[in-house]
């Protein structure tokens, strides 16, 4: 008499409990990740500055690619100096027909950050150039 009444309890809470049925949405555009390196994001942040600086050297009517990191040095006031080779090209498809410069740029974060050193740290983000050598001529 009592497996009765549990198999009717289970029928009963098998038959009213509601099922519940999840329809999962399909992406149809997938986003492509794009692999970037810690070189590609110093290169984003201080384009800008180095672009205006080479526009200055050589005037407007060129190409310039990033070449390479040289180095990247950690100052004591919360900044970074990093030193980079560029690669200018006049445009006129000539293969020799480029120089490589030296560029040094100071990446300066800002000192929002209760937890940094204020006297030491007492700017706001900022990058500047330090040194522009013409390595070839």
């Amino acid at each position: 008499m009592v497996k009765l009444y549990l198999i009717l309890l289970g029928f009963l809470l098998f038959t009213f409990t509601p099922i519940q049925v999840i329809k999962a949405e399909s992406v149809s555009k997938v986003e492509q990740e794009m692999y970037v390196t810690t070189e590609d994001i110093i290169a984003d942040i201080v384009f800008p500055t180095i672009d205006k600086k080479v526009q200055k050297e050589y005037g407007h009517n060129l190409n310039w690619q990033w070449v390479r990191i040289i180095g990247i040095n950690y100052n004591d006031n919360h900044s970074y100096d990093v030193t980079v080779t560029i690669q200018v090209s006049s445009g006129r498809n000539k293969p020799l027909d480029h120089v490589e410069d030296l560029v040094k740029v100071r990446i300066a974060p800002s000192c929002d950050s209760e937890k940094l050193n204020k006297q030491l740290c007492k700017h706001d983000f900022n990058i500047k150039i330090l040194e522009y050598k013409h390595l070839s001529s």
